[in-house]
């Protein structure tokens, strides 16, 4: 299953935020009093690692800040687009200016900026990355391919994270605190039954089954359901079934008898079937 290009796509030559969105024509850089900066509130991240900010604490008490924020002009002063955790470390540190560049940029960028900066860094968690997303295909109207286009990951991609978001919110609580993965997560998504989603999830909170465990159980009991008018399905259409599923990122169902059937490939979106679509074509 595809999980999007990954930062050598997005980033090849390793540019920063600032670089990718700034013509470098525009990126000059100001010193701009803290108290005049207020807070994204389209930031999709909620949660900041204490250990984390105490480790940019200390780079910045030693070497300074190294990249500027971005910023954009409001009523009252600015509103930052990309640094927050520069500038959160930066009021710790009781300093009076941070080094920033000014751009204009809609509410959309805004939010597509936050993204793209966390997500390079790997800082968001998997449901505020899929809110993020939710986010841009609520409120500016984009399709789940304008989505990946604007923050350099693939279709499926995107319209997986969204699909982590149908979990009940007890799981995403666990999937935001670490508790269970994204790939436990994505599992769970593969179990339509709600009883044994529910005992998959107890099994994974209590360390109980690993994520190969638990994709090999669902397999399995996906594997082992009768037909109506036939019997346990074949081991190896099985097989077939779960290397369908990873090539192409859905659920996939086979059904087999006397060497003809049908596959049933499942989508969840008019993007996931044209995602599906490229991939079939290839």
């Amino acid at each position: 299953m595809a999980l999007g290009r990954g930062l050598g796509s997005l980033i090849p030559s390793k540019q920063t935020i600032a670089e990718q969105v700034i013509p470098s024509s525009h990126r000059e850089v100001m010193d701009i009093p803290v108290e005049k900066i207020r807070a994204n509130p389209r930031q999709p991240r909620s949660h900041f690692s204490p250990s984390d900010l105490e480790a940019l604490i200390g780079s910045i008490k030693e070497h300074g800040i190294l990249q500027p924020l971005i910023v954009t002009r409001a009523k009252d002063g600015y509103e930052l687009v990309a640094g927050e955790r520069r500038l959160r470390a930066s009021v710790t540190l009781g300093l009076k200016t941070v080094p920033a560049i000014v751009r204009d940029a809609t509410e959309q960028q805004k939010l597509e900026w936050a993204i793209i900066e966390n997500t390079q860094r790997q800082d968001l968690n998997p449901v505020e990355e899929a809110l993020g997303y939710k986010a841009l295909v609520e409120e500016f109207n984009l399709t789940q391919d304008e989505v990946a286009r604007k923050v350099g990951k693939s279709r499926s991609n995107v319209a997986n994270m969204l699909r982590l978001l149908d979990l009940p919110e007890e799981m995403l609580i666990a999937i935001k605190t670490g508790k269970i993965s994204k790939s436990h997560a994505r599992t769970l998504l593969a179990e339509p039954d709600e009883k044994k989603r529910r005992a998959l999830y107890d099994s994974m909170l209590n360390g109980g089954v690993s994520v190969r465990e638990a994709e090999a159980r669902v397999a399995y009991v996906s594997a082992t359901k009768k037909p109506a008018a036939s019997g346990s399905k074949d081991p190896n259409i099985a097989a077939h079934e779960k290397r369908l599923r990873e090539i192409l990122g859905t659920k996939v169902s086979i059904q087999e008898k006397g060497g003809k059937g049908k596959v049933t490939i499942e989508f969840y979106s008019k993007d996931e079937l044209l995602d599906l679509l490229d991939k079939l074509s290839e």
